[in-house]
């Protein structure tokens, strides 16, 4: 299967979205977490959890890179059933315009009769969504280092990991924990997906609803995905990560966003800048995870280091 889109950004920047998969949950919408496994400046392998058809599924991909050929392979080395081999190619076409044709090329084979139909639907869904995608974050018409922006917070708690982390997992007792937290509807599956709907009230009384799937892998991380982001964002993950150290446990809420300045703009002023938006933003999502991390240790009997 071949997919293609025009996009109005250089064959330069569109490929360093797609060679930066560690990016690719704030840009693509099937996308909802990456771990890798081996890295180098030609190539990688990583495990992607991805929706495929509204479910999560998790595979193993390796990629080679030929920045000059504005060329990336990759391959599947485990693959999620009925898929018993899926493989292909982006390739970057820069245009006399200043335009890039950008081509996504898929070749999979399927284990079952009838199962085929409904991969090819699958792929050509999330082709279509990811080339779509890949155009709004290339032609906001700013630098991807400052609409892409990663941020964390630290802090060690004097408390069991596992304890720290049953607290952030059951997020579904946030309402009787948290005061910013109003409602959570949760359901986790045995493999430890989640989905999540919550609403929020900010320090202003302003109330928002976000939708999120996550990724629990007990006891050291949870990630997840925001399926509806603020107005403000074209995508955010987060990741918990609980790490033992010798005074209890060091506890790291990182997010990483896509900022839609335009949209920040009408909500934050017509004269907001981008770096107003990011400072915005890492007051607002950082302050979240640190008062959700404050109200840990004092539920759990941890102090803040």
């Amino acid at each position: 299967m071949t997919h293609s889109r025009l996009v109005a950004a250089p064959a330069e920047n569109v490929y360093r979205v797609v060679a930066d998969v560690t990016s690719w949950p704030v840009v693509f919408g099937p996308a909802v977490h990456v771990r890798h496994l081996h890295r180098t400046e030609g190539e990688e392998r990583f495990q992607l959890w991805a929706l495929v058809g509204g479910d999560v599924h998790t595979w193993v991909s390796r990629r080679e890179f030929d920045p000059a050929a504005r060329r990336i392979v990759f391959r599947q080395e485990r693959t999620h059933p009925p898929v018993t081999a899926m493989a292909g190619t982006w390739s970057f076409h820069p245009l006399r315009d200043g335009r890039t044709e950008v081509r996504l090329e898929h070749t999979f084979s399927v284990d079952g009769e009838g199962a085929a139909a409904g991969i090819r639907a699958a792929v050509d869904r999330n082709s279509k969504e990811e080339l779509a995608a890949l155009g709004r974050i290339t032609e906001l018409g700013h630098p991807l280092d400052e609409v892409i922006d990663t941020f964390s917070d630290t802090v060690v708690l004097d408390a069991h990991p596992k304890d720290v982390y049953e607290f952030v997992r059951r997020s579904d007792l946030w309402p009787e924990r948290l005061p910013h937290v109003a409602r959570v509807d949760l359901s986790e599956d045995a493999s430890g997906i989640q989905h999540m709907e919550m609403d929020t009230v900010t320090a202003d009384g302003t109330a928002h609803t976000t939708r999120s799937v996550r990724v629990c892998s007990a006891p050291s991380w949870i990630a997840y995905k925001q399926l509806l982001p603020p107005r403000t964002l074209l995508g955010h993950r987060g990741r918990w990560t609980f790490t033992p150290v010798e005074r209890g446990v060091e506890v790291t809420a990182t997010h990483t966003v896509a900022i839609d300045h335009r949209a920040a703009r009408a909500v934050l002023g017509a004269d907001c800048t981008v770096a107003r938006a990011r400072e915005h933003l890492r007051a607002a999502l950082g302050g979240n995870g640190r008062a959700t991390l404050a109200h840990a240790g004092a539920f759990i009997g941890g102090t803040l280091h």
